[in-house]
């Protein structure tokens, strides 16, 4: 007798639950002490401004201990996306710890970096662990993998809708894997659950309300033309800082690889730069997250949702502050700080604009991080659930222009360019020349297929 296709997809639904439900419950409940972790260290910093300075001895530590522990887990999100495209050697069991581990010490002695880096380490690790466990075999391992980013994610900033969509947006610039939205929703709101069950809270945001503005056209015209003009040069901007912030990690690195023979002087020397420009711009606010105030007055995310709540150049500081970080060989992730330089480059750009300050925030902290990530979707369900979706269609309008005005440029190396943004970029020698500006220098590609405006990597 043949089964009903309902039966099919129920099947599948309640065994695709099951699979994902441990992973994300460990997934969840592992970034819940992370973050607690995390908080105590960033605020023990904070009593403790002594610590800065042993920020060198902290860096070289952390290339010591993965130089130990550490095997196969240095490229860190990269390699997730790339078992995801294709199988190789696996992630490691310690993946997980180590990356947990190294972050806190990262943010504990100063260094400006995120934590999304390291919520999807652990969910890939975790999910990659109870893959082989369960015994998958290589399409569902890959689904599983999915799940895992969607679920640290997701639960590392409390936007679950968001995780799941990054997940199937960040594997490929102009693709999405449908084929595992089910798992990748089921785990990020299962993890997101669980994190809220510890009692960990997030930051909430606010927008201001937008008062309603006449011009010349209002009365005919439903949408503040006006308004919308003024987001548009201003997500212009925004995909220019994720492409000058992308371009930099992988400049910087260059430059430590090219003039620093000794592996292990790189991160000291690392330290010693945040060291120095710290008492060159005379504060710290640009050190660590930048979420929670050192001291009152301080400049954080929240606090440019308020006029006069950074300075001009706030975003540039912390573009270099937390490429230098990173370049060098400090651990956490990318996003936080990115969240960071669009909030304050909106408040800057507000200002210029004569445009809602805590709106434009708003929208500099969700589309930096699409130009620097190349998920304009995901980026404006994370505009949605952070912020309401009072200004969805704002929120849309400023991650798909900054998604295209960042180029074919990005933060993860591994992420491949399936679809070109932009006619004229179809070609075979354009297409080669961004996977490499993009950290592709190591890989071969053997087979284009440009009428369909797609490219494979091997």
């Amino acid at each position: 007798m043949k089964k009903s296709p309902y039966y099919v997809i129920f099947k599948q639904l309640l065994r695709w639950t099951i699979l994902v439900f441990p992973a994300a419950v460990v997934t969840g409940s592992t970034i819940a002490l992370f973050l607690w972790l995390l908080n105590l260290a960033i605020h023990y910093r904070f009593t403790h401004q002594w610590l800065l300075f042993l920020l060198p001895v902290a860096g070289t530590a952390i290339y010591f201990i993965y130089s130990c522990l550490g095997k196969n887990s240095e490229k860190g999100n990269n390699l997730i996306i790339e078992e995801i495209r294709q199988s190789g050697e696996g992630i490691p069991k310690r993946m997980a710890p180590v990356i947990l581990v190294t972050t806190v010490m990262t943010h504990l002695f100063g260094g400006s970096a995120g934590r999304e880096g390291t919520a999807v380490q652990i969910g890939g690790s975790i999910a990659a662990t109870l893959g082989r466990w369960f015994r998958l075999n290589e399409a569902d391992t890959r689904l599983m993998l999915t799940a895992g980013i969607a679920a640290g994610f997701g639960a590392v900033f409390g936007t679950p809708l968001t995780g799941a969509i990054f997940a199937l947006e960040v594997l490929a610039v102009g693709r999405i894997q449908y084929n595992a939205l089910f798992p990748a929703l089921a785990a990020s709101i299962i993890a997101d659950i669980t994190v809220a069950a510890w009692g960990i809270h997030h930051t909430a945001y606010h927008i201001d309300i937008v008062p309603h503005t006449s011009y010349f056209m209002s009365d005919w015209l439903p949408m503040d033309l006006l308004l919308i003009l003024k987001v548009i040069v201003a997500a212009i901007a925004f995909g220019l800082c994720s492409f000058m912030f992308s371009g930099l990690v992988h400049e910087i690195k260059a430059l430590f690889t090219k003039t620093v023979p000794v592996k292990w002087l790189v991160p000291f020397i690392g330290g010693l730069i945040i060291i120095g420009l710290t008492y060159l711009n005379g504060k710290q606010d640009y050190l660590s997250l930048g979420v929670d105030p050192q001291y009152p007055g301080a400049i954080t995310i929240p606090s440019a949702f308020h006029a006069a709540g950074a300075d001009t150049w706030s975003w540039l500081w912390k573009t270099v502050y937390t490429t230098t970080t990173l370049a060098s060989g400090f651990k956490g992730g990318e996003v936080t700080p990115l969240f960071y330089i669009g909030a304050t480059l909106g408040n800057t750009l507000s200002h210029l604009l004569n445009a809602p300050v805590s709106l434009f925030a708003a929208l500099g902290f969700i589309a930096v991080f699409a130009g620097a990530t190349n998920t304009p979707l995901a980026c404006t369900f994370m505009g949605i659930e952070l912020f309401g979706g009072e200004y969805a269609l704002l929120f849309g309008i400023a991650c798909f222009t900054a998604y295209f005005f960042s180029g074919h440029s990005g933060i993860y190396s591994a992420q491949t360019i399936a679809v070109p943004k932009f006619e004229g970029a179809d070609d075979e020698k354009t297409l080669l020349q961004a996977q490499q500006k993009r950290g592709y220098l190591h890989t071969k590609f053997s087979k284009y297929t440009l009428g369909r405006k797609s490219i494979r990597s091997h």
